[in-house]
């Protein structure tokens, strides 16, 4: 019978494996969404292109800066801000984190710079009767379209994560902070991972 315990032990086994996460590019404040982030399924990648979108995150996020140059992501950290190379398609600040989609219970980054989502999460795990969202799911709910879209956050009742949900997390380590190298962040291959939290 499988239990939490082994999938732990397991998960363990397969980050120790691995090199720990650089942590200064990760957030390094108490909060869950740093200050920095707010301006003034068989995807490995979830997007919010449905109109309710629920997950659980798993790992803090990382932020920074994204800006597309010739139809190519370019992600740099939060403290390097780009010049920009394109008036009509300037840089957007953006969080990233490792996630379980519950369309699927597949586990994916999701990037986001919509900031009406990141305040959202901000505020929720800020909120002592909430805090960090590796407790309790997310649905995000989209409505409108194009400059008129609007979202909307949620959170669901606290709940545990369930066996399938522990065992899928330890066999898929990912690297976040390969998204500022241009790298695979799923391709690990025994060096850095980022950590996952499940309570």
């Amino acid at each position: 019978m499988f239990t939490v315990q082994y999938c732990n032990k397991q998960f363990k086994q397969n980050t120790q494996m691995a090199k720990p996460s650089k942590q200064n590019k990760q957030s390094s404040s108490d909060d869950f969404v740093p200050e920095s982030a707010i301006s003034g399924g068989a995807s490995a990648y979830l997007k919010f292109e449905e109109k309710l979108t629920k997950f659980r995150c798993i790992s803090k996020p990382i932020v920074g800066w994204l800006e597309w140059i010739d139809k190519v992501p370019t992600r740099t950290q939060i403290d390097d801000e780009p010049e920009g190379q394109d008036d009509d398609n300037k840089p957007k600040k953006f969080m990233a984190m490792v996630v379980i989609d519950r369309k699927d219970n597949e586990v994916k980054i999701l990037e986001m710079t919509q900031q009406s989502v990141i305040k959202a999460i901000k505020a929720l795990a800020a909120n002592p009767d909430w805090g960090n969202p590796f407790t309790y799911d997310i649905t995000v709910s989209k409505t409108g379209e194009g400059m008129k879209t609007k979202y909307a956050v949620s959170p669901s009742p606290k709940k545990p994560l369930s066996k399938d949900d522990l065992k899928a997390a330890s066999a898929k380590p990912c690297n976040l902070d390969a998204l500022y190298d241009g790298e695979n962040p799923w391709d690990v291959d025994g060096g850095e991972v980022t950590e996952y939290h499940f309570k």
